[in-house]
């Protein structure tokens, strides 16, 4: 699995000291590391300075083959662009960098020689490269590298279900996935969430769910319909406790929503925090009642069409709903 993407430039390889690093979704090294960084550059052969401002003028980037190497005990993937710019993936030490060597080089392909003529100079730019290409790698080891393996072994291809989970940022995303997988609620141990995840639950015999956990950081939105390709489901959080942030949550949902090709894909949308609005114990609590009257008005949930949904109140905190939630994605699959 891709745990890391990396992204260095410098006019001089050479000089350290103008070396730019950019990591995706972890800091994993700086310029402090200088060891890491030379054995990095020198891997590609470019030890020596050399004189990199060809790089505006070439119509084409020079795109090298990637080379896998084991670096500071990091399982690196890297390839040199123009020579000036190394991108690395970091894998987990038990994976083969060269099952993704095609994807990689297709992507790299696409991101330089597109005919946009990108200089990545921008740090925007280059942030939006690495959230795309880090995304996409991670699908392809989800889709066809580790599917391909569990089915093999333990599972078939119709019980393998993708779920999509979106929503802003501080609704409980991440903590939802946790519970879910080990049952588990940490408090105040996530942090708002700067990488897109994938976890995998099996549901007794029901099939293997992979759930796909998006950011909601605003700056990562417009990556959310990247990740939406082949879902089964999607699955909105909104937290019900902040409606200081409703209409943006609105918003967000409707811009996804009224993508046309995502017509068809079965919708459930959770109301999660119900443990810090008052008297609010079970589905049938008056309190609930009225409250999801005002949800459903707010939201316009009513014109949802094209597709089954359903809206339920979770908190992940006290466990409301939260093992009900996996009997319903299965129910709206299957209808």
């Amino acid at each position: 699995m891709l745990n890391n993407i990396f992204f260095l430039k410098g006019k001089k390889f050479k000089d350290l000291e103008d070396l730019n690093i950019f990591c995706y979704p972890n800091e994993i090294f700086d310029i402090n590391n200088k060891i890491l960084v030379k054995d990095i550059i020198k891997s590609h052969g470019l030890q020596e300075s050399k004189d990199t401002n060809k790089s505006k003028t070439s119509k084409y980037y020079k795109i090298e083959k990637p080379i896998a190497q084991y670096i500071n005990d990091l399982n690196i993937f890297t390839s040199c662009i123009n020579e000036n710019i190394i991108i690395g993936l970091i894998f987990e030490k038990e994976d083969n960098p060269y099952d993704y060597r095609d994807i990689f080089e297709e992507l790299l392909t696409e991101s330089f020689n597109n005919g946009t003529n990108f200089f990545f100079e921008e740090e925007i730019e280059i942030e939006n490269l690495l959230i795309s290409m880090f995304i996409d790698i991670r699908r392809y080891g989800d889709e066809i590298i580790d599917r391909s393996q569990e089915i093999e072994y333990n599972y078939q291809r119709e019980s393998f279900f993708k779920v999509f989970l979106f929503g802003i940022d501080d609704v409980g995303k991440t903590s939802f996935v946790q519970k879910l997988k080990t049952g588990e609620f940490r408090e105040n141990s996530f942090t708002p969430t700067r990488k897109f995840n994938i976890e995998h639950i099996q549901a007794e015999e029901k099939g293997l769910l992979s759930i796909w956990d998006m950011p909601g950081q605003k700056s990562f939105r417009s990556k959310w319909l990247e990740g939406l390709q082949d879902s089964n489901i999607l699955v909105y959080m909104i937290d019900i406790a902040n409606q200081r942030r409703f209409e943006e949550s609105k918003k967000e949902f409707w811009d996804v929503l009224n993508n046309s090709g995502l017509n068809g894909i079965p919708l459930l949308i959770l109301g999660n925090k119900t443990d810090l609005v008052k008297d609010t114990n079970d589905d049938n609590n008056s309190h609930l009642l009225n409250l999801r009257g005002e949800v459903n008005s707010y939201f316009n949930f009513e014109r949802i069409q094209n597709r089954n949904w359903k809206f339920i109140f979770t908190s992940v905190k006290t466990n409301f709903n939260v093992e009900s939630t996996v009997e319903m994605i299965f129910e709206l699959i299957s209808n």
